[in-house]
């Protein structure tokens, strides 16, 4: 094949998507591959019996309304992709324990001033440190905003003038910055409940990572899809064809091919593609280990990967269940509700890693509760996502390995009879389990890790978005997704597909490629 692609991206999931979208709009000349037969990787959807599933999506941060769009809705309304979402109610529903020992059944609003007044409900006397942390997260909002706009030039000038606070924060974890503000511990322990959706401890999670999630959750509510995430990729795909892309399904990269040092072309079940440059919705591990010279992988991505040393974030394990019973029949009024032994996130963390002995965190969402018509009439849909580990599921037999699936499964069901009070066990008339290898096998993710590595300690966000300064070390290839700079999460990748695309389109400016 001779045609000359600017770009060619690899893999239809959501930063390949986004990637994909944002360099056929600037008028590139643009290839998208995917070896499934289907676009969105996670963004999918799956059917059982009567019920249409959705495999992963929780729900969007940073949606906001038609009036008040956030970052999301105004960047899919740039693109001309066109979604019908749907808002969640609250925030969340927590049942667990405070640090204290003592009982926690929580439920949190959307809304900055609902927020803080239902903390200082819930913990009297706490509204002024919570106006005060609201400030912080304001400021680091705004400052992380700026930095992500400045495709990896920003000015340390601008940052020290408008942005102090965030520089005094930028290297600490959560737990030590709620500390240093003194905010009370029932109020830390409400606030920690998010730790999951990013699969790090709050004493390890870099505050500015969380505080991101945390504000766009809180001030502009959160929103799902009608007809589940499969409609936001298929949208996408449309609008895709519609600039001129070429998407090939089917497809699988399995080489990337080098002119000296410069990456010239990729070689794909379908034949070779000539382009200037790839972006791989790929984990970088695979990418060095099967897909490239290994003389042209730079030392600092050798060491790089040997730091992180496998050093993969959350391992899904997800049940889903279709319901013949409606929510109002079974008693179902959260939307999502977090079942944890304690809302210690280190410990629970730790606990998750012990297996399934120990492992009792689950988020049971209710799909109906935001969106009425998500299953037929007379029904209601709902999933249990908790994570796993490699040891657990590294080493099974096939009938010991669907005996575990079917452990946790009535597990989780059992935990929300006995925490929440919901018998949904007599009404189960669908059910599937998906364990971490499900996902490796699906996605193609080392381990199911489908956050990529975890955002921890030295490798937050905030220090791969720095690392972003420098031209990437590999001439013409970057790889995109949940193992990028801006971690894992539905938003995050479409942010990272977008920033990707900008990074690409400076540097085919600068070669004269425009």
């Amino acid at each position: 094949m001779n045609n000359l692609y600017d770009v060619v991206v690899v893999g239809a999931g959501n930063a390949g998507l986004s990637s994909a979208l944002h360099l056929a709009k600037a008028g590139k000349k643009v290839l998208l591959i995917e070896q499934h037969n289907l676009p969105g990787g996670c963004a999918t959807s799956f059917v059982r019996g009567r019920f249409e599933f959705e495999p992963s999506l929780h729900e969007l941060c940073d949606i906001g309304t038609a009036e008040d769009p956030g970052e999301i809705r105004a960047m899919m309304e740039d693109l001309g992709v066109h979604v019908d979402w749907r808002p969640v109610p609250d925030c969340f529903r927590i049942i667990s324990k405070y640090t204290d020992g003592s009982p926690m059944d929580v439920s949190m609003p959307f809304g900055k001033e609902n927020f803080i007044a239902k903390m200082d409900y819930y913990v009297p006397g706490s509204r002024a440190k919570m106006e005060e942390y609201f400030e912080l997260l304001e400021e680091t909002m705004a400052g992380t905003a700026y930095i992500s706009a400045s495709n990896g030039h920003a000015d340390s000038n601008v940052l020290k003038e408008k942005y102090p606070n965030l520089l005094r924060t930028g290297s600490y974890p959560v737990k030590k910055v709620w500390n240093a503000m003194k905010i009370p511990a029932k109020c830390q322990d409400i606030m920690s409940t998010y730790w999951g959706y990013l699969g790090i401890d709050m004493e390890h999670m870099a505050f500015i990572h969380y505080c991101n999630m945390f504000m766009k959750y809180v001030t502009r509510a959160a929103y799902i899809p009608t007809h589940t995430s499969h409609e936001i990729s298929c949208a996408m795909i449309e609008r895709l064809r519609e600039l001129g892309g070429d998407i090939w399904f089917n497809c699988r990269a399995e080489e990337f091919l080098f002119d000296g040092d410069r990456l010239c072309g990729v070689r794909t079940t379908s034949g070779t593609v000539n382009c200037k440059y790839a972006l791989a919705n790929i984990n970088p591990d695979i990418i060095y280990a099967r897909m490239m010279p290994k003389d042209l992988i730079p030392e600092r991505e050798k060491k790089l990967s040997a730091a992180r040393n496998h050093n993969y974030s959350a391992r899904m394990f997800t049940v889903y269940v279709g319901l013949n019973k409606t929510i109002e029949e079974l008693g179902i009024k959260d939307y999502c509700i977090f079942m944890a032994d304690t809302s210690d996130s280190v410990q629970e963390y730790k606990n998750i890693l012990g297996g399934y002995d120990t492992n009792n965190f689950t988020i049971f969402l209710c799909n109906n509760v935001a969106n009425p018509d998500a299953s037929p009439a007379g029904t209601s849909i709902g999933f249990f996502t908790s994570m796993g580990n490699r040891d657990e599921w590294g080493n099974l037999s096939q009938e010991d390995y669907v005996s575990l699936k079917n452990k946790y499964a009535k597990k989780f069901i059992d935990e929300l009879k006995h925490k929440a009070g919901i018998d949904i066990a007599p009404y189960i008339e669908e059910i599937c389990v998906a364990s971490p290898w499900t996902f490796a096998r699906y996605l193609g993710t080392p381990e199911g890790s489908v956050y990529g590595y975890e955002t921890r300690d030295w490798d937050g966000m905030m220090a791969r978005m720095m690392m972003l300064q420098d031209d990437y070390p590999i001439k013409g290839l970057r790889p995109i997704g949940a193992a990028g700079p801006r971690g894992d999460g539905y938003s995050s990748a479409y942010v990272c597909g977008q920033l990707m695309a900008r990074l690409t389109l400076r540097d085919l400016s600068e070669e004269g490629g425009a």
